[in-house]
Parts: structure tokens; sequence; C-alpha cells
């Protein structure tokens, strides 16, 4: 019986479409999408919080510009501020260390997700394009109404129109997610993947990504995740240097005081000599 595995998602920067061609030269419509920054900020435990979840952050943010509880977790987890953060739920054997940064080959070639995001927003719209409506007749008979989403109710009773019922409204700018996408492409250095077909959301919008529910995971994918190896925890590492750095330009400046301290001694115990030796030339 094989064990559910289920790893960690990532949080993405949608950055438009464009095409690249297969080894027969087809080509292929594509979404790039930028995973950078991604790093594990919290951790969920089963026995304290009911569920085994990790929290991952994106991005660095400035500290004024940012929550406080945000920055109280940032602090905790010894990280820099992020832009933005996520729960990811993840099985028993997928927890990442605080402080782990992930990379983009965490999904691979020919794998499929899910991403979410929130769709582009088209503001006041009718039936025909809201909820793809075939109109009324396009003549004989109807005046002004051929675009028009015809009754929407019944007779006194009920007497009146039911929740939900598909009318003319505000269409967009909700949660949308997009299932089994495959990933076309993945590059490591520049922290880009390449999605097959549109993906949820307008340009510069925050995507999240996950491994796809309705398809299996493939044998190539890093478990638990491809973790980037020797930057961890490197905020703290650069505040240790800082500190070092610090510590030494202090006892720089501590040499070049005793040694500025012993050369004015120097000078003055040669003026006392000098002055001395004088004394005693007009004596004799």
């Amino acid at each position: 019986m094989s064990v559910h595995i289920t790893r960690t998602g990532m949080i993405g920067i949608k950055l438009g479409m464009t095409r690249i061609f297969d080894e027969s030269g087809n080509q292929i419509p594509v979404t790039l999408i930028a995973l950078k920054d991604n790093k594990i900020i919290a951790q969920k435990r089963v026995d304290k919080d009911g569920y085994d979840a990790v929290v991952m952050g994106y991005g660095i943010a400035a500290a004024h510009r940012v929550s406080k509880p945000v920055r109280g977790i940032c602090a905790k987890a010894k990280v820099e501020p992020v832009k933005g953060m996520k729960e990811f739920r993840v099985s028993a054997d997928c927890f990442i260390d605080i402080g782990s940064q992930i990379s983009a080959d965490h999904f691979v070639i020919g794998q499929y997700v899910d991403i979410s995001a929130q769709s582009i927003g088209k503001g006041f719209a009718g039936a025909m394009k809201r909820h793809n409506f075939s109109g009324l007749e396009a003549s004989h008979g109807v005046s002004i109404s051929h675009r028009s989403h015809g009754s929407t109710g019944q007779r006194q009773d009920p007497g009146k129109v039911f929740k939900n019922k598909k009318m003319a409204g505000h269409m967009g700018d909700v949660r949308v997610t997009a299932q089994n996408l495959q990933v076309v492409d993945v590059d490591v250095e520049m922290g880009v993947i390449a999605i097959k077909g549109a993906v949820p959301g307008s340009e510069q919008a925050v995507v999240y990504l996950s491994d796809a529910i309705k398809k299996a995971l493939p044998p190539t994918a890093p478990v638990p995740a491809a973790i980037v190896k020797g930057i961890e925890n490197k905020v703290v590492e650069a505040r240790v240097q800082d500190s070092a750095n610090e510590g030494m330009i202090e006892h720089n400046e501590s040499i070049e005081e005793d040694v500025a301290a012993k050369l004015a001694t120097e000078v003055k115990e040669g003026e006392a000599n000098a002055s001395q030796a004088a004394a005693d030339g007009e004596q004799q």
C-alpha cells in the first residue's frame, strides 16, 4: 500500500505569456511564473495546531511596510520581512526546517500542478458575457432586448427572485483555481518555470502553485522539497558577519588609539629630553 505524499506548494509572480518550440518545431503557448525568495517561516504541527502545514513566505519587504504580526513571525524565524505568506498542508514526512529556501526545481518538467490566483476583474457584465447566455432573437418581434437575459422570476408564488440566479452583475476578481496544468520548462538560475496554457490572474499577480491533486506525483520530484543548500538562515549569518565586522572595526579603532597615545607619549618624552639637554649645555 503506497503512502500518499503531500508536499508544500510555492508562491510565484505571473510574468506573462510567450511561446516555446518543442523538438518537432511545434509551438507551445506558455505562461512564465517567477519563483524567487520562497522560504519557510513557520510550521504547524498536528499535536499543537490540529493539522500539519508549513507557512511559506515570498519576497523581501521593508519592515515598515509589513504588519506587526508578520514582523513577529519573521523575527521568530530569523528571516527578513516577507511580502506575503501562505500556509500549505503537508504530510508528516514532508516538513521543512524553518529558514530553508525552496528553488524553482521543486516542480519538475512534465509534472502537473494546480494554480490559484485572483482572476482579472471585468467590471459589470451582462448575462451573455458573464454566463454565456445566447440572448434573444436578433429580429422578428424583439425590440431593443437582443442581449437581455429574459425573465428572472415566476408568478405571485414565490413572488421573488431566488438567490444565485444567473443575471447581469460584477464579473471576475474572484479566487480561481486552474487544475492539471503541465510544467513545460524550468530555469533554476533565473527562478522561472513555464506552464503550458493560460494561468489565472493578471501580469505581476501573485499565484499559488501546488502539486495536482488529480494527478500522480512524478518519481523525479524532490521530496520533501528542492531546498537550496548552504543558505539556510543566511540573514542570521549576515547579521553575525556584520557584528564580527563591527567588532573588528572597534578593535582596529582601539589599536589606532593606543598607537596614537604611544606616539604622543614618545613625542612628549623627546621634547622633555631635548629641553633637559639644552639646560645642561647652558650650565656648562
